[in-house]
């Protein structure tokens, strides 16, 4: 009777719903599954990120080396390739499966966050400096702000409005005034960049939607392959007229399997494990790793005035974000009053 009494309580409760209740952080078999999206970002996450924007800061002078010898369209086009190639190795390995049912979205993503902002970086790398360049396509976060708010996503606040305008005065200030005499073709080539950086700003709300669809991978893999497709055409163009040289090639070879693929999806693992203003830091520190890259292997000029206008930017997109630099230094004397 007894044992008839515990196996009724063992299928009772093999029946119930688990009751609610709260996962303990120290817990080894739960905190895995919990992610560090706390104030402080694990030390870990931070020095990925820190190398991650050293890679895609160094985008900046790959690009500039091999698009005047290959053609922006034949650079640009091979660089998804290659991509893409590594993307399906990593979803081959991890038995993930091709998102084909989400292929027309997947086109718009490739055309406004990989082809469209890739092509263009590329064809203003013919005649900007890479430095100009890394300081110039950090503005996709403006840009990210106004089709947020258009779609509905955000609300364009006027600190938001304010960041925009001191943006594009930072990106004017280091065009006309950078160490770079300014010309005609200069000026061409700034705004062919921030055509760029503004359609890959604009791709950022269609991005989020489409992680509640697919997974971080299937969506890098995806739209890389889907911007192979788009650029076929324009890399047929340049052919003829290219010239494969070996330095060239290494430098597609390592925009296309380092920054654009591997480091892509660690990008998107760690933004499993770090709050969301965490992982666009990188979006600074790869224009700080841009320059330096600029200055330190292509000997590239800089100046005063240059590092304002990037100043500028920089602050600019912080308060696009949200993140006004003056309250947190009035929060800080407030605090210092209380204490």
């Amino acid at each position: 009777m007894g044992n008839s009494k515990v196996s009724g309580f063992r299928a009772f409760q093999q029946r119930a719903p688990p009751t609610p209740h709260k996962v303990s952080p120290s817990s080894p078999l739960r905190r895995a599954d919990i992610p560090d999206n706390g104030p402080n970002v694990q030390s870990k996450y931070f020095f990925q990120l820190v190398a991650l924007s050293a890679l895609w800061g160094a985008s900046f002078m790959l690009t500039r080396m091999a698009a005047p010898v290959l053609g922006p369209s034949l650079a640009a086009a091979l660089r998804m390739v290659m991509a893409t190639a590594m993307l399906g190795l990593i979803m081959w390995q991890r038995k993930t499966p091709w998102p084909l049912g989400h292929w027309k979205e997947l086109f718009l993503l490739g055309l406004l966050a990989v082809a469209g902002p890739h092509l263009l970086y590329a064809r203003s790398s013919l005649d900007l400096p890479a430095g100009y360049g890394a300081l110039l396509t950090v503005t996709s976060v403006l840009f990210g702000a106004f089709a947020s708010a258009w779609l509905k996503e955000e609300s364009l606040t006027l600190p938001k409005v304010l960041g925009c305008l001191l943006g594009f005065a930072g990106a004017a200030l280091v065009v006309r005034l950078g160490p770079v005499e300014p010309s005609h073709t200069l000026v061409i080539a700034a705004v062919t960049c921030m055509a760029g950086a503004a359609v890959s700003g604009i791709s950022t709300p269609f991005l989020k939607k489409a992680i509640a669809r697919m997974e971080p991978l299937q969506i890098t893999a995806g739209m890389h392959a889907a911007a192979v497709v788009l650029m076929v055409p324009g890399a047929l163009y340049d052919l003829p007229r290219a010239h494969f040289s070996l330095r060239a090639l290494l430098a597609v070879m390592l925009m296309g399997f380092v920054t654009s693929g591997l480091a892509y999806w660690m990008y998107m693992r760690i933004m499993r494990h770090v709050p969301p203003m965490a992982a666009l830091s990188s979006t600074f520190l790869s224009t700080g790793f841009g320059v330096l890259w600029a200055v330190l292997l292509l000997d590239e000029p800089t100046s005063a005035t240059m590092a304002a206008g990037g100043a500028l930017i920089l602050l600019a997109c912080l308060l696009v974000m949200g993140l006004n630099p003056l309250r947190w230094r009035l929060q800080t004397l407030l605090d210092k009053l209380q204490v």
